[in-house]
């Protein structure tokens, strides 16, 4: 779980759900499980309810680059997966193209493979 991306609503529930039961289940999931074991030795006090209530509301208040900063190593997931499909059309187009380019004699097989190589290095 230490590398699975963590959900910023998950998180924020989880911190929300510390008010009524366990304190410190949110500092578990966020890999953090000193903080969740004080939590869970401080319970029998008001201080990690007051802590999870204010944490959570912190989450939210994140936008999700913030909060994938501060918890997933700075990994966020792409947004809008249509501009990552967009990009890999463009560039099977330009290959397609430049194969034509190859196929006429225009180009060598060298200058296509260069050509070639440069552009799938883009996707990845």
């Amino acid at each position: 779980m230490l590398n699975k991306r963590k959900s910023r609503s998950i998180a924020a529930v989880l911190a929300f759900s510390g008010t009524l039961t366990i304190s410190g289940l949110h500092k578990f999931y966020l890999g953090q499980p000193l903080w969740g074991i004080l939590y869970v030795l401080l319970s029998w006090t008001p201080i990690p309810k007051v802590a999870s209530a204010i944490e959570g509301v912190w989450y939210l208040a994140q936008d999700e680059d913030a909060f994938d900063r501060n918890f997933n190593f700075g990994k966020s997931v792409p947004r809008n997966s249509q501009l990552a499909g967009n990009q890999v059309a463009a560039i099977a187009e330009a290959l397609r193209e430049l194969d034509a380019l190859r196929q006429d004699g225009l180009i060598s097989e060298y200058e296509f493979e260069q050509k070639r190589r440069q552009m799938l290095d883009q996707i990845t």
